[in-house]
């Protein structure tokens, strides 16, 4: 085990991994360690229920075609829990993890931090005694009171779309929701805001005049669609035309357009050539990923003689379910076969709501355990997708799925992997 292994395992036990929102223990901690918060580089803040990673990734990878040094602070991770903390374009290595782990341990002596706020003070300190130009902060839950909302300024705070996710902690409307999301808002600063709901873009727009920063919301000051392959960005000042995004799917125009928006309202001054080049390179895995090796790849050429795509997604509600299944709606117009889901989930997320997403275009559905945490069992998993219009099947594992999957279509299947970040951790951790 190593030494940051070694300090995470300490901290789990010490810290048990229960959500407790608020920022007074936090701030409490961060200055028994001298304020690292105030230390940081330019923060770009990104709060949302979906597209928050992805758009995080493209303007991370834009930042760094302009040829700038961008930290970044993401969750949760895949397969390590350095891919959290990036530091100065890298991920944080074992002994720089292990010391500031170490340390903010110590500065929090009885103090009772969450897991996610110990992890967090850590990464600030990390940030802050590491050189960079830039930090792409992603929120953890909520906004208002999540554990990153201790730093006090940004160059621009970002609400990705808003929809129905962790109800019990931040309301059970859309508005409610928004309000809390809205709460990385800055007085002054530019309030980035990506394309919502009605009921979640008035309540936005509301707190944004409330606190006092300055608006930039999809529809209203800019607007992003895709044109002849290109995606066209447009605001008062300008129209620019650049590169379609690498990451597949509808939705990801529109996380593309709210990267670009958050880059010129936070006055990054970046050029199209570099816009372009982030769009291009961008990458975030297990969000719409093309498997291409591995053995879950091997057994279904196996069975399929190399005629099966496998492909991998963590997205876990009903929103981010509308957005994969439009984009397999959208592959399946060009290219048509069945398709085939290997799902597992989370017991706190809506299996009802995210299979009906999939009802009519997903032939069927084998549902396993998704690892850590508190997984529905495949049984349970499997008795939702079938009232949500999508036949299902448990089963013992990813390797089982896949080969009923392979085994029982009609055609070489279009396989997706889906329901949870867990899963798609192992995934790719065990396809490695």
């Amino acid at each position: 085990m190593s030494r940051s292994d070694a300090a995470l395992a300490r901290l789990a036990e010490r810290r048990p991994k229960l959500i407790d929102l608020g920022l007074g223990r936090m701030e409490n901690a961060l200055a028994r360690l001298d304020h690292p918060e105030r230390r940081l580089p330019p923060v770009v803040h990104v709060a949302g229920t979906n597209g928050k990673g992805s758009t995080c990734a493209f303007i991370a990878a834009a930042l760094r075609a302009s040829g700038r040094s961008v930290h970044a602070y993401t969750s949760p991770h895949l397969v390590r829990f350095n891919e959290r903390i990036v530091l100065a374009d890298n991920e944080i290595s074992d002994d720089q993890l292990a010391d500031v782990l170490l340390r903010c341990e110590e500065a929090a002596g009885e103090e009772t931090l969450t897991y996610f706020e110990a992890v967090t003070s850590a990464a600030f300190l990390a940030f802050a005694e590491t050189p960079a130009d830039v930090l792409v902060l992603e929120v953890g839950l909520g906004g208002r009171l999540d554990a990153t909302n201790v730093a006090p300024t940004a160059a621009a705070a970002v609400v990705a779309p808003v929809g129905m996710d962790h109800q019990e902690y931040l309301g059970t409307t859309l508005g409610e929701i928004a309000r809390e999301k809205a709460g990385v808002f800055r007085r002054g600063a530019p309030a980035v805001i990506g394309r919502q709901g009605a009921e979640a873009a008035d309540m936005l727009s509301a707190e944004a005049a409330r606190i006092g920063a300055r608006p930039y919301r999809y529809g209203e000051e800019w607007r992003v669609y895709e044109e002849h392959g290109r995606l066209v960005f447009e605001d008062e000042e300008s129209v620019r035309d650049l590169s379609a995004p690498r990451l597949l799917g509808r939705h990801q125009i529109d996380n593309a357009g709210l990267a670009v928006a958050a880059l010129v309202a936070g006055g990054f001054g970046l050029d199209d050539a570099a816009l372009s080049k982030g769009l291009e390179t961008a990458c975030w895995p297990a969000r719409m990923q093309r498997l291409k090796s591995g053995p879950l790849v091997d057994r279904a050429a196996e069975l399929t003689r190399g005629e099966a795509e496998l492909w991998l997604d963590g997205g876990h509600n009903p929103h981010a379910a509308q957005a994969v299944s439009g984009a397999f709606a959208d592959l399946h117009d060009k290219a048509p076969r069945p398709l085939v889901l290997i799902a597992g989930m989370q017991s706190n997320k809506d299996p009802i709501g995210y299979f009906e997403a999939f009802a009519g275009l997903a032939a069927a559905a084998f549902t396993v355990e998704a690892g850590t945490g508190t997984p529905y069992s495949p049984e349970d998993l499997a008795a939702a997708a079938t009232r949500s219009g999508v036949p299902a099947r448990p089963c013992g594992s990813v390797m089982d799925a896949l080969e009923r999957a392979c085994r029982g279509a009609d055609a070489p299947p279009r396989i997706l992997i889906c329901g949870s970040l867990y899963l798609a951790g192992e995934v790719l951790r065990d396809n490695a």
